[in-house]
């Protein structure tokens, strides 16, 4: 029984700890922030873009209705042109580090480490 419980909390522990759940758009831009040294004035540029990305990606993800495929399809060019739209705010050496982080999550998913948050 105590093997038990203590196997359930760690299982709440690992899932409050962010397993398998979306980050917000508002945590996204601070791990950003956090990463590149982003400004505060380039913070919030990019909380409004990763904003604007999951409403449209949510509509896609409601028309898809369950096609991974179609959502798939549909999802790649949102994440690159939200890609693009943050580099442009950017500085050459942030721009450069975002996408090493980028190739490094591409590498990640490849592998079928899945992309997580980092």
């Amino acid at each position: 029984m105590l093997v038990c419980c203590l196997f359930l909390g760690l299982a709440a522990v690992s899932r409050a700890q962010g397993g398998g759940q979306r980050m917000s758009p508002a945590d996204r831009a601070k791990q950003l922030q956090t990463q590149l040294k982003l400004t505060d004035d380039q913070t919030a540029k990019v909380t409004a873009i990763y904003t604007a990305q999951a409403t449209k990606m949510d509509s896609v993800r409601t028309a898809a209705n369950g096609d991974r495929d179609a959502m798939r399809s549909a999802m790649m060019p949102l994440m690159q042109s939200t890609n693009t739209q943050i580099k442009a705010l950017l500085t050459a050496d942030q721009a450069a580090a975002f996408q090493k982080m980028q190739d490094e999550r591409r590498a990640r998913m490849q592998q079928g480490g899945g992309g997580g948050g980092n």
